[in-house]
């Protein structure tokens, strides 16, 4: 059984912590980008509110 400390991590793209590999994360672990749930969702809002603040500049 390996331990937590042996495991793979990554930092997460929106808020930096980093974040270990999870088993159900076996067969995409190179296209996970967030440590949560709410990180990718906040992410999203993020992209959002950048292109509506785009579109009314132009």
């Amino acid at each position: 059984m390996q331990r937590k400390a042996d495991l793979p991590t990554k930092p997460c793209i929106l808020c930096g912590r980093p974040f270990s590999w999870r088993k159900k994360w076996a067969r995409c672990w190179e296209a996970v980008r967030f440590c949560s749930e709410r990180c990718r969702r906040e992410s999203k809002r993020q992209a959002r509110r950048a292109h509506r603040c785009a579109g009314g500049l132009t």
